[in-house]
């Protein structure tokens, strides 16, 4: 038994993405969710807006998801303007309603900083150090190592 191996030929990003495949149809389905939430971010009271994403279209109903509760109240009592709003644009015509989430963002935590102390004493080790290595390179390391120590005034 033999395994022939396909060698496909190498296409333009614009064929792949544009075109007909699973790749192309996920674009498309992309881009309608970004009309979407342009759509009714442009038309939503004052901060509503801001906190409004789409996450979806399944089955006749688009996912909307806000990140705290008190805006998907405030969605709740805005869902028959907000259908009337997708019916405006063609490729919603057949949203029969919403499924509304609340996914709370965090925002990403930047890590904690080490800062590293280096004392007078340990300055001085590093400078004899220095003094007794003939390899330039290390010799500049090291005293420039030594040049972050905390000198006392």
């Amino acid at each position: 038994m033999s395994i022939k191996v396909k060698r496909f030929r190498a296409q333009p990003m614009s064929r792949l993405l544009g075109g007909g495949g699973e790749l192309g149809d996920l674009m498309r389905r992309a881009r309608l969710i970004d009309q979407a939430q342009r759509h009714l971010r442009d038309h939503l009271p004052g901060e509503l807006g801001e906190h409004l994403f789409v996450g979806g279209f399944h089955q006749g109903r688009l996912t909307l998801i806000t990140d705290r509760a008190v805006w998907l109240t405030r969605l709740r009592y805005e869902q028959p303007r907000l259908l009337e709003l997708l019916h405006q644009l063609p490729a919603f015509a057949a949203v029969t309603g919403f499924e509304l989430k609340v996914r709370p963002v965090r925002p990403p935590k930047a890590p904690p900083r080490q800062t590293r102390r280096l004392t007078s004493r340990a300055a001085d080790e590093l400078s004899s150090c220095a003094a007794d290595v003939d390899d330039p390179g290390l010799k500049r390391a090291l005293e420039r190592l030594a040049s972050h120590a905390e000198r006392d005034p």
